[in-house]
């Protein structure tokens, strides 16, 4: 087994990809966190999924392939530039729903929903306000972060947030939870 995509690549993948790298934005998930992604959404039809960090929206166009037509995806971003570039790609899509805001704000503000799939690629639902965006899961929910694994993009001092991040999400009792050291370092939790 070789770690390479030979799946289809979401249908607007390229597009996003050039206007990605033309836009400067260097923080997008790699190709097979995507795969995952799509793998995983594959596995709860008229599922309620939470991205957290649209970013450009690579790893959004995997969610939505994986998604079926009764599912829908809530996805956040607080730069206008980089939400741009995946509404143009992906806005035309019913079942996604593309919001300019502050997650923390966002988080805040909808404490209440509930979601069966949870991607949280921003620093609002993994390392600011985990335990409110853990709280919105439904039982048998996925919880998905990327980027465990040191980055050359990490600031000083970031290596020990990921590990405290870590530790912490071995500690909870409420979650199943499985560590990959593969791809960027990914980390699956399953609500109990």
């Amino acid at each position: 087994m070789i770690e390479e995509i030979k799946q289809d690549f979401p249908g607007e993948y390229k597009n996003i990809n050039e206007a990605t790298k033309a836009s400067g934005f260097t923080m997008a998930s790699d190709v097979l966190t995507g795969s995952l992604l799509q793998t995983l959404a594959a596995s709860k039809p008229a599922g309620k999924f939470l991205e957290l960090g649209t970013g450009t929206g690579l790893s959004t166009a995997w969610i939505l392939q994986g998604m079926d037509k009764d599912a829908t995806l809530i996805s956040i971003d607080n730069e206008p530039k980089f939400l741009e570039i995946a509404r143009q790609y992906l806005g035309a899509d019913k079942r996604v729903n593309l919001v300019l805001t502050d997650g923390g704000e966002w988080v805040e503000q909808n404490k209440q929903e509930k979601f069966d799939y949870i991607f949280a690629d921003t620093w609002h639902g993994k390392y600011l306000l985990l335990d409110e965006v853990l709280s919105m899961l439904n039982k048998g929910g996925f919880y998905i972060i990327d980027d465990m694994l040191p980055q050359p993009n990490w600031p000083d001092g970031h290596q020990e947030k990921a590990i405290n991040l870590v530790n912490y999400l071995e500690t909870r009792s409420d979650l199943f939870l499985t560590k990959q050291v593969w791809s960027t370092g990914i980390i699956i939790c399953v609500k109990k």
